[in-house]
């Protein structure tokens, strides 16, 4: 039989190791904790080449949805491409999402540097907060991605410089169709898979081909200048069946010559016809007349694909970001 004070002592245990591990989670609190392999692997990094420091090319803050350990795995995949990309990245649980703002704020004042939000689901309504928040304070956030966010999100705030939202209208969990706030000058970008079957709210955050294009654009954002040439139009498509996701920043504006049709300025400027059929409102075989408007999508900078990751840096890993 186990005494009542043995009983005791492994109740105030529990609780005590539950208290620790929740103070953990809170990354004002709790600074980073380097685990014994971390150390162990960094010595031996340490003695078997010289260190070489790798200048960090932005930072990332990715928030997991609700029970996010479980359903919200891809952006911790996507926390590793970025890091090996050599950009300076983490992931959180949403419901922390102001005390990381808090401290990504002190970051900014100490070392200025390109900030990607990326949130799925609650998380990506968490990055349109964290984005709030960083304007309160005067500061820019050069790209916001939120993949299929809460319908509760918030609008685009004014200091974003580029926004990604890649949804399912159709979703009872995600579904957020976010718009930018009245004003907004930055560049907008709005992707509803719902006629992909295959695609559903647990797994739209896991898509390779989608993780590819952010890392490239992420690597990309601090040689990328936030006013492109010409007018940036806002993008607002449905992904056809089967047809790639390929993630445009936003549209600009041609002008029709003679001769044009939207098959033959598709294929000039290597676009699908169906994303100039609907940002246009236009038929497939409707006639283009000199001088008309034509909206195409484009990217800020060409897809560059990422062909092999940077050696890992050495770095502590904090118990309290990842689980």
């Amino acid at each position: 039989m186990i005494s009542p004070t043995r009983v005791a002592t492994i109740v105030i245990g529990a609780m005590l190791s539950a208290c620790i591990f929740s103070t953990s989670l809170d990354p004002a609190l709790a600074g980073p904790i380097a685990t014994s392999s971390d150390a162990a692997a960094g010595t031996a990094a340490a003695v078997a080449a010289p260190e070489v420091a790798t200048q960090p090319r932005g930072r990332a803050y990715l928030f997991r949805g609700a029970l996010g350990p479980i359903f919200s795995r891809g952006m911790d995949r996507l926390t590793e491409r970025l890091e090996q990309a050599g950009i300076k990245a983490d992931v959180y649980e949403f419901t922390i999402c102001q005390l990381v703002a808090a401290q990504a704020i002190r970051d900014y004042r100490d070392d200025p540097a390109p900030i990607t939000l990326i949130g799925h689901s609650m998380g990506g309504l968490c990055a349109l907060k964290f984005a709030e928040m960083l304007q309160d304070e005067g500061i820019p956030v050069n790209l916001v991605v939120t993949i299929d966010p809460a319908h509760v999100s918030p609008t685009v705030p004014l200091n974003v410089e580029r926004y990604i939202n890649i949804f399912l209208s159709n979703s009872v969990l995600g579904g957020g169709d976010v718009v930018a706030k009245q004003g907004y000058q930055g560049h907008y970008a709005s992707f509803d898979l719902s006629e992909h079957d295959e695609i559903t709210h647990i797994n739209i955050d896991k898509m390779d081909s989608i993780h590819e294009q952010l890392v490239t654009a992420v690597v990309q954002l601090a040689t990328t200048p936030a006013k492109a040439e010409g007018e940036a139009v806002p993008l607002r498509y449905v992904v056809p069946p089967n047809a790639p996701v390929e993630l445009w920043d936003s549209g600009m504006p041609l002008f029709a010559r003679s001769g044009d049709t939207l098959q033959t300025l598709a294929a000039l400027h290597h676009v699908p016809l169906w994303s100039l059929t609907q940002i246009n409102q236009m038929s497939d075989n409707a006639t283009l007349t000199v001088g008309q408007r034509v909206i195409f999508p484009r990217h800020l900078v060409p897809f560059v694909a990422i062909s092999a990751p940077s050696p890992p840096r050495a770095v502590t890993r904090s118990v309290s970001k990842r689980h």
